[in-house]
């Protein structure tokens, strides 16, 4: 495996360990892609701050990370968070498959993929089960979280 990929993806996940979003925002580059199911599509400053919003809201939150593979040109990495989701109070073990594009020493693209039907039924209980596979519901998702992190960027201009 490739040492300065694994080091990155390494770096970025014992700073989410730690609730530390500014570790984690300090591996990206500044042309950042990032992209997941929940967010949708980010850019570097909605990205930086969606982490500093999630780490600030966690309670319980516990990750626990692998490295896949690394390549010099990125790394893959399975990890799980398991926390309880805040509107609901049900708890969520969410298991996410990272890509993570390297350029410059930095992460420059992130994706995270995970099943965000399983997502939902976890959260969200019988609606999340109904629901949560539908692109109504992925829609409706994204306007929720990118209303949440556009008050949370006002309130939190430096991110």
């Amino acid at each position: 495996m490739h040492k300065l990929s694994t080091d990155i993806a390494t770096r970025f996940y014992r700073s989410f360990q730690q609730k530390d979003a500014v570790g984690m925002n300090a591996c990206y580059h500044p042309q950042l892609s990032f992209t997941d199911p929940a967010f949708g599509q980010l850019n570097y400053r909605q990205t930086c701050a969606m982490w500093a919003m999630l780490c600030a809201s966690a309670t319980d939150l516990t990750i626990g990370f692998t490295v896949l593979k690394a390549t010099e040109e990125g790394v893959e990495t399975r990890w799980l968070a398991d926390y309880t989701f805040g509107k609901t109070g049900r708890k969520v073990q969410n298991n996410i498959i990272a890509r993570m594009t390297i350029r410059e020493g930095k992460i420059i693209c992130h994706t995270d993929d995970f099943n965000l039907h399983k997502w939902a039924r976890q959260a969200l209980g019988l609606q999340g089960w109904l629901f949560g596979g539908t692109a109504y519901f992925k829609r409706k998702l994204h306007l929720q979280t990118n209303r949440q992190l556009a008050r949370f960027m006002q309130k939190h201009p430096a991110g």
